[in-house]
């Protein structure tokens, strides 16, 4: 399975992951959570149909929002409906550029 995994480039967002796990020891399932909101608003140009169409199935009334709005109330309901953590413990700025490159060279990124 793992064989699997590491051919599909499962994305930005597992790749990220891997690096705050390698860093902080951030268990991989809480980073991938925490950095999932990222991701799909990064994604949201792309997908802001698929995402207001989320927002309805998870009860957010989207009644007069566009479909931007309704895309970023998905995002939000589910960090809400979730408790997804916001922090990552012992992440400093000066470690950004490291983490980043740490994510962009990892076998979960996209080729």
């Amino acid at each position: 399975m793992g064989r699997g995994f590491s051919n599909t480039g499962l994305g930005i967002d597992h790749a990220r992951a891997h690096a705050l796990f390698a860093h902080y020891d951030t268990p991989h399932g809480v980073a991938c959570a925490m950095l999932l909101p990222i991701a799909m608003g990064f994604d949201k140009p792309a997908v802001a149909d698929r995402l207001a169409k989320i927002a309805v199935a998870m009860g957010v009334n989207t009644d007069g929002m566009s479909t931007d709005a309704a895309a970023d109330a998905a995002i939000c309901q589910l960090k809400s409906d979730v408790n997804i953590p916001t922090t990552c413990k012992g992440l400093i700025e000066e470690d950004l550029d490291q983490l980043a490159t740490d994510a962009m060279h990892d076998a979960a990124q996209p080729v």
